[in-house]
């Protein structure tokens, strides 16, 4: 959704932001891994190689068995990038989307964490495991293997807004400590449940008596491992996770995604002068397709630059209310707040340096 205001648009000189965000980092993964500010290890004497201001993102097809953690440093240091974070981690196990926000786009995270998710998953029935997935010990089994009829019958139970227990091994703190940290040191995690949204569950094939796979949309703190669980122990058969992809992350879907070996190519080309690295890059409001698009004059947006509430008055001012993201000359400034006949600036956009080539942005916008 697009609105304007009536007067001309002419491009701002766009300053920084006051309001940097510093908390983005990647999230702990189940296998202990703690980012420290996303910095890596020299190795072999090599020099430090200067990091540049790359802002958009990159929707990584994260292969099996690296974590969410490295991922990002890998996509950063093939950026030279000085900043990134991702918004949503994905277990080793699983593979797909993993959007990976570099520069300013990190002030956008929140917007791409709160959206949909779609994964494509296997569950194998016969063994319940403490991981709630194949790296686990198994913790129950049984002979009974679930036919598609009884499958079928009872995923109508977990569709809707539905209470889940996450897995134990999962990030969430209990008394400041990660549940996976306390499961790994052998206490008993006991976690409770909440809410969480599931908009889509169906099975989508029986590949054999052991095997069924499916697919699911959920909402934001949803745990597939933990769909896999409690399905299994309905059916009195148990189940886990083994394998697990995600299609789908808020406005990333699978044509937005560029497997590493393919961004590693492109990386080796636009060092050697052939294409830019600009081409892997989506625009940083490529996260922000949900919310309403404000263009306005260049006099408005150096008030917005400022900090300064800017009035709308006259005929052809917004009747939305709520966030919208500013853009000047077709150019993103900054998020605001619309209230009181008031934009209010709420985060400002510097996107000087590396951002999307002009042919990827008019291909996702």
């Amino acid at each position: 959704m697009i609105v304007t205001t009536a007067n001309s648009l002419i491009e701002p000189a766009i300053g920084d932001s006051d309001a940097l965000e510093k908390n983005i980092s990647p999230e702990p993964n189940r296998d202990g891994n703690h980012p420290r500010s996303g910095k890596q290890p020299r190795q072999n004497n090599q020099p430090r190689r200067d990091k540049r201001d790359v802002h958009g993102w990159v929707v990584l097809d994260k292969p099996i068995g690296m974590t969410s953690t490295h991922a990002v440093a890998v996509v950063k240091r093939l950026f030279q990038a000085k900043r990134a974070g991702h918004a949503g981690t994905l277990d080793p196990l699983a593979s797909g989307g993993l959007p990976i926000a570099m520069g300013e786009a990190t002030k956008t995270v929140p917007f791409v964490m709160d959206g949909r998710k779609r994964y494509r998953f296997t569950v194998c029935w016969g063994e319940e495991r403490d991981t709630d997935d194949t790296e686990g010990r198994v913790t129950h089994a049984s002979a009974i293997r679930p036919s598609m009829e009884a499958i079928s019958g009872l995923l109508p139970r977990f569709r809707g807004v539905i209470e889940q227990i996450p897995p134990q091994y999962s990030a969430i703190k209990v008394q400041g400590e990660r549940a996976y940290d306390l499961a790994r040191d052998g206490e008993t995690v006991e976690l409770k449940p909440r809410p969480v949204e599931i908009h889509e569950l169906t099975l989508v094939e029986q590949i054999d008596s052991s095997h069924s796979v499916f697919e699911a949309e959920c909402g934001k703190g949803t745990y597939v491992r933990a769909l896999a669980r409690d399905i299994g122990r309905l059916l009195g058969c148990f189940g886990h996770i083994c394998a697990l992809r995600r299609t789908l992350v808020g406005p990333f879907g699978e044509t937005d995604m560029i497997p590493l070996e393919q961004l590693e190519a492109l990386c080796d080309r636009a060092a050697s002068g052939e294409g830019s690295l600009a081409d892997a890059l989506l625009p940083v409001e490529t996260a922000l397709d949900d919310i309403p698009a404000l263009a306005v004059t260049r006099a408005d947006a150096a008030r917005l630059h400022r900090g300064q509430a800017v009035l709308l008055r006259g005929r052809d001012a917004p009747n939305c209310s709520g966030t919208v993201y500013v853009t000047v000359a077709g150019r993103l400034l900054a998020l605001a707040e619309i209230g009181n006949g008031e934009l209010i600036p709420k985060r400002v956009f510097n996107l000087t340096g590396l951002t999307a080539s002009s042919a990827r942005s008019n291909e996702s916008i």
